[in-house]
């Protein structure tokens, strides 16, 4: 009878052996199938599309750059050349203040503080995260490592960019309201309408890392392959190393940055660069 009840179990153990090794088959082919699917060369529009993500996340990224770096020179030349006042700028009394008050007026935000607390709290926030940000996208560069290599979460895995979006909502809807509506102008809508959809694609990706039991299909690993080859002018295109059917987020994203960086010199963004010599100007 033991050896009937033994012989009788062997189909079910083939079965659920069969079962498993049918299973991880079929997971090797799917993942065969989605990588040639993307890696395969394009036909038809595909190559159109092809070049044009290509331009945008290779050469797009280098002229947009180059074009906010050179445009803040100009920027700065053209003020530092413009004929001075005739007039002294300074608002502030006569009494000698310490040399830290234009550090405090300029990060701080003193009189904002008093006059719109739940503003500056919004700005604070913001400002903050918008550092963070900056260094979680530096951290996926291979040299520069604030987490461990391996994680697959930037900075504050997922918060940092809640903490920059929603008070773009803020800074959107503050504007349809007395007196700011009277000073705000189009280009101040599409700023900011530009830099919320930056911050959202921007967050689709990073929550999809760190919220969901998957992750984003396009790694953070994936990621820092094109930030190097950026960093090492490696104009392979980036469809063959970052293969993912998310493809599409990162192209959508490199697009609204290169454009972004195309406006800081021209736009109110621009502020950021001018706001401690402006503070002490208001001094002398």
């Amino acid at each position: 009878m033991a050896l009937l009840s033994m012989l009788s179990m062997i189909p079910f153990a083939l079965n659920a052996a069969t079962a498993e090794t049918l299973a991880a088959d079929a997971a090797q082919v799917v993942d065969a199938v989605a990588e040639a699917s993307v890696v395969a060369e394009p036909t038809g529009f595909g190559i159109v599309l092809d070049k044009i993500e290509y331009f945008i996340l290779i050469p797009w990224v280098y002229l947009s750059i180059a074009f906010m770096i050179f445009g803040i020179i100009y920027r700065l030349v053209s003020i530092y050349r413009a004929p001075k006042t005739p007039f002294s700028l300074k608002i502030y009394s006569s009494k000698k203040e310490s040399p830290l008050s234009a550090w405090n007026d300029t990060f701080m935000l003193p009189q904002v503080r008093r006059n719109k607390p739940f503003f500056w709290i919004s700005l604070m926030i913001f400002h903050i995260s918008g550092v963070l940000l900056i260094l979680g996208h530096l951290d996926i560069l291979p040299t520069i490592s604030i987490l461990s290599e391996d994680s697959k979460h930037m900075i504050g895995a997922g918060l940092v960019g809640v903490g920059f979006t929603l008070p773009l909502f803020h800074f959107l809807f503050r504007r349809f309201k007395t007196p700011i509506r009277e000073i705000t102008v189009p280009a101040d809508f599409l700023l900011i309408v530009l830099v919320l959809f930056l911050a959202l694609f921007g967050d689709m990706i990073s929550w999809g890392n760190s919220w969901t039991a998957n992750g984003f299909i396009t790694t953070k690993q994936k990621f820092a392959e094109y930030f190097q080859a950026l960093a090492t002018f490696n104009f392979e295109n980036p469809r063959y190393y970052i293969w993912s059917p998310h493809y599409h987020f990162l192209v959508i994203h490199v697009a609204l940055a290169n454009l972004f960086f195309m406006l800081v010199p021209f736009s109110k963004i621009v502020h950021a660069f001018f706001a401690m010599p402006i503070n002490k100007l208001r001094r002398k």
